[in-house]
């Protein structure tokens, strides 16, 4: 299945004001793809309606990703701070990607990888309070280049608590990538330095994003969950 389909059915390229990149947007109408034309584990037949994006279109899209990294960044050494669990797939891929153009450019990007957890409460008043589980002592992040690996992107506001208690370590240069990003109501809504896919406000799994520890393993492709989950019918 070609990587361009996605676009010519349901998706347009978008510039946003604050980068004169195409961006790849997935259109609220888009349909997806039917399930039959894929394979995906038995125990979770009922559970999804659609693929949102084939594996395929995720591999290309973010050998682009690394591109544009390569070209804004390169040449200099990178700490990356994949945030787990969900950005562990994207993050392996990215981090290969840069590599591979890495040892094929005249620029050259030497990366650390380190993983970080976030945990936080759910009400707004206590997500000042985020915990930031694992990885090295963030007073390492003085002057160094750091790129942040997330899977997906709603409000941004778990994000930007992420990046305000970095950026009190005074690192060089702080950047931020997520396979995806949701549209949502916020018309100041977050948006990430790179980002894979602008998506409808849609609940989705695969490729190691999750529902309660569920669908982790559907790793190679996205797909939309279905609704009667969550009330317990499937």
């Amino acid at each position: 299945m070609g990587s361009h389909g996605l676009f010519q059915h349901g998706g347009e390229k978008e510039h946003h004001q604050f980068s004169s990149r195409p961006r790849c947007k997935i259109s609220d109408n888009w349909p997806g793809y039917s399930l039959d034309l894929f394979t995906y584990p038995q125990h979770y037949y009922g559970d999804l309606e659609y693929v949102l994006i084939p594996h395929g279109i995720i591999v290309d899209r973010t050998e682009r990703l690394a591109k544009d990294i390569m070209q804004d960044i390169g040449d200099n050494d990178i700490v990356v701070l994949c945030v787990l669990k969900g950005g562990y797939k994207f993050c392996a891929d990215l981090v290969e990607h840069i590599k591979n153009l890495s040892r094929n450019s005249e620029r050259f990007i030497s990366m650390k990888v380190d993983f970080v957890r976030l945990k936080s409460y759910h009400n707004d008043q206590s997500m000042q309070d985020m915990q930031i589980i694992g990885g090295d002592d963030l007073s390492k992040l003085t002057g160094k280049n750091v790129l942040i690996v997330e899977d997906i992107v709603g409000t941004g506001r778990t994000m930007k608590v992420l990046l305000n208690n970095i950026e009190k370590y005074k690192p060089k240069m702080i950047k931020v990538a997520s396979l995806l990003v949701k549209r949502t109501s916020r018309p100041d809504g977050y948006r990430p330095d790179y980002y894979g896919f602008e998506i409808p406000d849609l609940f989705v799994v695969g490729y190691a994003l999750d529902y309660n520890e569920h669908f982790r393993d559907l790793n190679v492709s996205v797909f939309t969950k279905s609704l009667f989950y969550f009330f317990g019918v499937s």
